[in-house]
């Protein structure tokens, strides 16, 4: 096991990385957390085949306990089944000194989290997040959030975690569709700031597996490194006023083109996707290397992920107008100039049109 250390301003905290620590889930969150009681929160998929366990190894370290389930899927992660959630907490008998226990995914660990974050006006929440895509991401740095109809995530607060476990024996259940979409941030991670990390991936993308299925030891290394990239970049700016922004490279026309799909298209995929538009257009304006695009489209397609959208450009367009990184008649866009170095820049809606056009595009 691997523990990283997160040290922002309104909390440090420990992500516990490893094989097989699940079921130590107990022991950590009592030494992190506290509480008479802790709500183990989880979706109707990841449910039955892990709350159970976190809920035994709770109790174990003398946790009284409750579980509240919710319907897995994106198009749950609405208003209305976070009410349910604070509902249930309520009605569970639970303080404010109390700690909710998010074990999922990035809806999961949303949902959840955001529920803590309000009721009683904040309780403690610890993440137990069963998909890569939660536990290289989602996780880590507070973001707590909700869509509703206008977009995505535009409904939420900030709370860090108290301890967040990864246990990367729980990816063995994934399907390997979903475990590539998992990867889109996987990839973003690398472009943003470790090319030693974005080689590695392009020829041995983390989609591989041998005789036995996964690298589990490799899987631990992979999640504790993308951990400590957002790790660093969290604790210099927890509430995204500058440099934390970048950790949305691919995202701005990711969440467009997820929302526009109704969310068919995963989280991840959509990234990768939004991440080589933003790329072939970084190009088309001069700002980074011909080959630059290339390079990560082989990358993000050798994963299995889509490197465009049949989208059109003017749809996309009015999508992302909804993203939160907008701010009046500007918007900030993250644009890879190089594996490892990345540009938060402003632009005018009308320099963005454009490079939606090339991106999108360019890309059929």
């Amino acid at each position: 096991m691997s523990v990283v250390d997160v040290r922002t301003p309104s909390r440090a905290y420990e992500v516990h990385v490893g094989n097989g620590v699940l079921d130590r889930t107990g022991e950590l969150v009592r030494a992190a957390a506290g509480g008479r009681m802790a709500c183990v929160v989880s979706d109707s998929h990841v449910a039955p085949l892990y709350a159970g366990r976190v809920e035994a190894s709770l109790a174990a370290a003398g946790y009284e306990t409750r579980q509240l389930s919710f319907p897995a899927g994106e198009r749950h992660k609405t208003i209305q089944t976070w009410a349910g959630i604070v509902e249930g907490l309520a009605e569970a008998g639970m303080a404010r000194d109390d700690v909710v226990v998010a074990v999922g995914g990035g809806v999961t660990g949303d949902m959840a989290g955001f529920a803590a974050a309000c009721y009683m006006r904040g309780c403690a929440v610890a993440q137990v997040p069963t998909s890569l895509l939660a536990m290289v991401d989602s996780s880590v740095g507070g973001k707590t959030a909700v869509d509703i109809s206008a977009g995505k995530n535009l409904c939420g607060a900030f709370l860090q975690p108290r301890v967040v476990v990864a246990d990367v024996a729980c990816l063995g259940t994934l399907s390997p569709e979903l475990f590539a979409d998992s990867c889109g941030e996987v990839i973003k991670h690398g472009v943003l700031a470790d090319p030693a990390l974005f080689d590695e991936l392009a020829a041995h993308p983390l989609t591989e597996r041998g005789a036995d299925g996964l690298d589990y030891e490799r899987l631990v290394r992979v999640v504790t490194r993308n951990v400590e990239i957002k790790r660093d970049v969290v604790n210099a700016d927890e509430r995204e006023r500058g440099l934390r922004q970048t950790l949305n490279l691919g995202h701005t026309l990711g969440h467009a083109i997820e929302a526009a799909s109704d969310y068919r298209l995963g989280h991840g995929a959509s990234v990768a996707a939004g991440l080589c538009c933003v790329a072939r257009a970084t190009a088309a304006w001069g700002l980074c290397d011909p080959g630059l695009p290339a390079m990560i489209e082989r990358c993000v397609a050798a994963h299995g992920l889509p490197t465009g959208t049949e989208l059109g450009a003017d749809e996309v367009y009015r999508w992302a107008l909804a993203d939160k990184k907008r701010h009046g008649s500007t918007i900030n866009v993250v644009l890879p100039l190089e594996i490892g170095r990345c540009e938060l820049r402003t632009l005018t809606l009308d320099e963005f049109a454009e490079l939606v056009r090339l991106g999108t595009e360019a890309g059929r």
